[in-house]
């Protein structure tokens, strides 16, 4: 969420919603969306939203489109997937047309599309973000760390696999399903990952920066039970502990570390100077291992939702 909501006057505005973007429509909310990461220092819109802006129509997936003067200065995405909890959504505004309460009003719309159930990402936690959630009557719900290490003199132990578990990189189109069902399995009670499917796999395996060498396969007995995917942000000059799963019944261990380990390394052969992850502030013990990995907090990304 993007957006400084101190309203000022300013042109008719109109929102649009759509089940899917055409080719032009997507081109403008990526353009947006790039112009306003350059402004705010981050991006307003997650991976996966970002990915959704391409192809077919998404079950549960809208888009909002806020223009004025046929201009698009506005957009946000509600994704209603969670047999549970609320709609998720994010929201930007183009920092030139802020301050003209589009991001009201993209809220106002979001809020209208849940049935005023309703949970919205602040990325990067900025001031007017908060001050546009509580504006929403919308409270703080989820704390998300970006959490960065040097790579450079990187000094970790030697990885120590469990007994009997090797590790090799994932082979696209002969792993997809065993690592579909371990991912599931070892994010059950985190719906945004454990949710994903082929389709959003082959997304990710489309996108220019994967690379099936930098994702790490743990297996027992020839079955797959953990993971370590990396992901590389050359311009930035980042590499990503993207995602570590471990099968439910794998966990304990210490095959997560060993992983983590691993994929640490490999980033740092390949030259990149910092490593950053995500996890949820709750975590305490995630966090904790990150911490011991020599990994501190660099951001803090927050999720608002309406009161239940």
């Amino acid at each position: 969420m993007s957006s400084d909501d101190t309203e000022r006057p300013g042109r008719p505005r109109s929102i649009e919603t759509h089940a899917a973007l055409g080719e032009e429509q997507a081109g403008a909310v990526l353009a947006l969306l790039a112009e306003a990461a350059r402004h705010d220092g981050q991006q307003a819109v997650s991976e996966q939203g970002r990915l959704h802006l391409r192809g077919a129509a998404r079950e549960g997936v809208s888009h909002l489109l806020l223009t004025t003067d046929g201009e698009l200065v506005g957009y946000a995405q509600l994704e209603d997937t969670d047999p549970v909890e609320p709609p998720a959504a994010e929201l930007v505004v183009h920092p030139s047309h802020r301050g003209r309460g589009h991001g009201r009003a993209l809220g106002s719309a979001l809020l209208a599309a849940s049935g005023k159930r309703l949970r919205l990402w602040a990325h990067g936690g900025h001031p007017a973000a908060r001050h546009l959630a509580q504006a929403l009557g919308l409270a703080l719900f989820r704390e998300l760390r970006q959490m960065r290490r040097p790579l450079t003199g990187l000094d970790l132990p030697e990885p120590r696999l469990p007994e009997g578990v090797t590790v090799r990189p994932f082979v696209p189109g002969e792993d997809d399903a065993a690592w579909l069902a371990v991912n599931a399995a070892a994010f059950a009670h985190h719906p945004e990952q454990g949710s994903l499917t082929q389709r959003d796999l082959d997304d990710r395996e489309a996108e220019p920066w994967f690379d099936p060498a930098g994702f790490f396969l743990a297996e027992r007995d020839g079955e797959l039970i953990g993971f370590h995917w990396t992901k590389e942000h050359a311009d930035e000059g980042l590499g990503e502990v993207y995602v570590v799963g471990i099968r439910p019944d794998a966990q304990g261990g210490g095959l997560g570390k060993a992983l983590t380990t691993i994929g640490l390394r490999h980033l740092e052969r390949r030259g990149l100077p910092t490593a950053m992850l995500y996890v949820d502030a709750d975590n305490e013990a995630a966090v904790a291992v990150y911490e011991r990995l020599g990994f501190t907090t660099h951001e803090t990304d927050l999720m608002y939702r309406t009161e239940t």
